[in-house]
């Protein structure tokens, strides 16, 4: 009990910290220079310096008027589970201050795109939501079957080319850097830094020999067996993950072998177990 309590608590820290961070990132770095980077955090922006009404206003406004839409066509269990996220971030957003940390824009929108995506990241980690414009994708999915990430992505393009027409052909370059630098955080806080390749070989004649190499010189080697699709023969093909500094030497040994071999190689990250302390997830 004292554990799921603990946990629960943790979660809450860290379901706060990361609308605390998006509401630093928008206060301090993409509303004092009117950049739009998508969102209703984003239209915020844009109606702020439009018609000078608060952005934590208009927030919550577009907030509570997607918790209503997803109450009606997504159920109580969706809209239970972006309530808070909807309703919180706005209250964070009045009573964080805004002004400008920096005058250089360029550097304004990367530190807000790196803060902005790694306060998503964290709600992703605890499968929370701060709500607004994520809501018209899940109603667009459900009932028309709509890919969520096309149209969503669509929704922020919208608000990004929108930028053009408030504050000029500078805020909608800026607001698209802030996006770029936002995805590889997210991308970097979900997957970590600990990157590894994933080898597969195989080989018409010398596998046995690659595969004692393998077995000699590293650890964690897996042999599958495979058919060829064109041959309908069966072979092997051999599987093993190494740290980015092993991977140039282990291909030249295996050319060393067998200069035809035929070689994969993917990024993987999060490797579990075994010689690393742990299932692999592939870094798409």
């Amino acid at each position: 009990m004292r554990n799921i309590k603990q946990r629960s608590w943790t979660k809450v820290l860290v379901f706060l910290a990361a609308l605390e961070i998006m509401a630093i990132a928008i206060n301090f770095f993409y509303g004092p220079f009117n950049i739009a980077g998508g969102g209703s955090t984003g239209i915020s922006i844009l109606i702020e310096a439009v018609w000078g009404i608060d952005r934590s206003i208009s927030v919550f406004v577009i907030n509570t008027a997607m918790l209503i839409l997803a109450a009606i066509f997504l159920g109580k269990k969706v809209t239970k589970n972006i309530l808070a996220g909807s309703l919180l971030l706005p209250i964070l957003m009045e009573i964080t201050p805004s002004f400008k940390i920096t005058d250089d824009k360029l550097m304004a929108v990367m530190l807000g795109g790196a803060l902005m995506g790694f306060g998503i990241s964290l709600l992703y980690r605890i499968d929370a939501s701060s709500g607004g414009t994520t809501i018209p994708p899940m109603i667009l999915k459900k009932y028309f079957y709509l890919s969520p990430t096309i149209t969503l992505t669509i929704i922020d393009t919208i608000v990004i080319v929108a930028n053009i027409f408030v504050d000029g052909m500078d805020a909608f370059l800026l607001a698209i850097v802030s996006q770029v630098v936002a995805t590889i955080t997210m991308h970097y806080t979900e997957t970590g830094p600990d990157k590894k390749y994933q080898i597969r070989v195989m080989s018409n004649k010398y596998l046995g020999q690659i595969q004692d190499m393998l077995k000699d010189e590293y650890q964690g080697l897996t042999i599958y067996n495979v058919t060829g699709g064109y041959s309908n023969e069966e072979r092997k093909q051999l599987l093993t993950i190494v740290d980015p500094r092993e991977y140039g030497p282990l291909i030249s040994k295996i050319h060393k072998i067998d200069k035809d071999a035929f070689i994969i190689t993917e990024n993987v990250a999060k490797v579990h177990g075994g010689r690393w302390g742990n299932l692999i997830y592939s870094n798409y």
